[in-house]
């Protein structure tokens, strides 16, 4: 996996990211609309993890993938994956 970043360590992060990004893609693909937390909830891992595997896929490394967000309410938002095709 092509994770990078100023902090990135591959020896500490490699594994926990590469395991995390397949997590959320497997609950995701679906194309639901879910919140964080529920992402959280089911794959095992904090939201704010969460969120940057949702930034990954829109990523040309990984995909270039459609995420949607939109509003609840009082700050709340919910997103879905949309696959793109050509990946």
């Amino acid at each position: 996996m092509p994770f990078d970043g100023k902090t990135y360590d591959p020896a500490r992060d490699r594994d926990r990211l590469k395991t995390q990004l397949f997590n959320v893609w497997s609950l995701m693909k679906d194309g639901r609309w879910r919140t964080l937390e529920q992402i959280s909830v089911k794959v095992g891992c904090p939201e704010a993890s969460v969120s940057a595997r949702l930034r990954d896929f829109r990523k040309r490394k990984f995909g270039e993938h459609t995420v949607e967000r939109a509003y609840v309410k009082r700050g709340l938002f919910k997103y879905r994956l949309i696959v793109n095709e050509d990946y």
